[in-house]
């Protein structure tokens, strides 16, 4: 099952996006990799900014969660995470698809250039690499990420 996520669901992100992101480890750059990948306070002001997390859920325990973000004429998809027990169930295809349903607009989406199969997973659902001319402008323009993320990321557009 699909839904919005609450304040009551906030260790279930933490816990989910901190749990997922470990496929990072060992591909983004290692100056960008932390221990815990998401701190809660970094959570936190992610929400107080506009994310709006939705999750899947499966016996009431919440297996993946993705975000989405409202930025006047684009909408993101932000901090899309499974479980690493779950990976590969479609999951992730079912969030991606209920958050897309909620917008009318462009929709952007950020991931490090080397998580391969992430940019695959996107490209499932007809979004485009954009040039590295218009990542950093998009990047720059609607994110708040460090000079070094956005050299080693890239910008999906639909």
């Amino acid at each position: 099952m699909i839904k919005r996520c609450t304040a009551n669901n906030f260790n279930d992100i933490f816990e989910v996006i901190n749990d997922g992101a470990s496929a990072y480890k060992g591909v983004i750059p290692a100056d960008r990799w932390r221990e815990i990948y998401m701190p809660a306070a970094e959570l936190k002001v992610q929400i107080d900014e506009g994310v709006e997390f939705w999750g899947y859920s499966q016996d009431d325990r919440i297996l993946g969660v993705m975000g989405i973000q409202d930025k006047g004429d684009v909408t993101l998809i932000r901090h899309a995470y499974v479980r690493t027990s779950h990976r590969n169930l479609g999951i992730g295809g079912k969030l991606l698809e209920n958050l897309l349903s909620l917008t009318d607009k462009p929709v952007l989406i950020g991931t490090w250039s080397d998580a391969h199969w992430a940019i695959t997973f996107y490209q499932k659902y007809n979004f485009r690499v954009v040039s590295d001319e218009e990542k950093n402008s998009l990047l720059n323009k609607y994110w708040r990420i460090p000079k070094r993320q956005v050299e080693a990321s890239v910008v999906l557009a639909r």
